[in-house]
């Protein structure tokens, strides 16, 4: 699978993850505006992934002149939960008095960074995992989607699956569809497919029965923010799931890269939630689901306490929280 951000004549390229699984294909976007739409519409998505996909669109900018500080403060401010994409865009600009080319240049070995430090950090989650869990081969339970598509290359939680996967350590994968835009059943389950490794989608409210049933060694997932104090945001529904999994004693590991880890904030009250259109619950495919003018709580990430967490681990290994003050 070529990586899902890139760079080519000009243009960042993505794997449209809108379209999957249906159809695969790519979009060149060659200006701030139709990043920050891809981005909003989350064709592109995924903590690391629109890292990346910040940093390339500073270079866009650069490229194109005029106010780029406020072209780049306009993709920063596309997604407000995920730390990353701030982080890429914060990245990019300290390379911008150097112009256009350094920008670029800067971008483009982002792309290979990604790819190493997940592959490091998946590593690393894949020992943790093998030590907390007795049984062999594994169990695993996965939400959203934290794999190649979700990166520039390999993957954060899904990574350790194909670490133990290449081992032979994987029995099977419980796939959570990933209400409400089923980043699980489409995405997931295609990567898992393409793959070759044997894997279930469940409904999201089945994880916690399937844990009862004793059908899960261990929760992965990845993460959209990590404060100070080991909290995490992530896709919603993971609070949810960590509940579950410390009440049947079900390891709950998070992996993500040590960018995703915001030090300036003490906790997860303090991390902004980002709320999405009501149409995303109230329709499918443009048909209605709900009774016309429903009202619609639709936040599309969660926080998870650190204490329900068995660990978070980056390229850097398992990370130590620091107490809040």
């Amino acid at each position: 699978m070529r990586r899902t951000v890139d760079w080519a004549d000009g243009a960042v390229v993505i794997i449209d993850q809108v379209a999957l699984p249906g159809e695969y294909r790519t979009c060149a976007l060659r200006t701030v505006d139709e990043l920050v739409d891809a981005i909003r519409r989350l064709a592109v998505r995924g903590a690391p992934a629109l890292g990346a996909a910040g940093a390339l669109g500073v270079a866009l900018a650069a490229f194109a002149g005029g106010d780029v500080r406020g072209a780049a403060e306009k993709i920063a401010a596309a997604r407000p939960t995920a730390v990353n994409l701030r982080w890429g865009v914060t990245r990019a600009l300290g390379r911008l008095d150097d112009g256009p080319e350094a920008v670029l240049a800067l971008g483009l070995a982002m792309l290979d960074e990604d790819e190493r430090l997940n592959r490091t950090a998946s590593g690393h989650a894949a020992e943790v995992v093998l030590r907390e869990c007795a049984r062999r081969p594994l169990r695993l339970l996965t939400h959203c989607n934290t794999g190649h598509l979700a990166t520039v290359a390999w993957g954060t939680a899904l990574g350790v699956v194909w670490h133990l996967h290449e081992r032979g350590l994987v029995e099977s994968v419980l796939v959570d569809e990933t209400r409400p835009l089923l980043q699980g059943a489409r995405l997931t389950a295609w990567e898992l497919a393409q793959a070759g490794v044997p894997h279930r989608v469940q409904a999201d409210g089945a994880a916690a029965f399937a844990m009862a049933r004793g059908l899960v060694d261990c929760v992965l997932v990845g993460a959209d923010r990590i404060a100070a104090n080991g909290d995490v945001a992530n896709k919603i529904g993971t609070y949810g799931l960590a509940i579950a999994a410390a009440h049947h004693g079900v390891p709950f590991v998070v992996v993500a890269p040590e960018s995703t880890v915001d030090t300036a904030i003490a906790t997860g009250a303090d991390i902004v939630i980002e709320e999405r259109s009501p149409a995303e619950l109230t329709e499918f495919h443009g048909s209605p689901t709900a009774p016309a003018g429903t009202d619609v709580f639709n936040p599309a990430f969660d926080v998870t306490p650190a204490a329900l967490i068995t660990a978070v681990v980056t390229e850097n290994g398992v990370r130590t929280p620091q107490p809040t003050p």
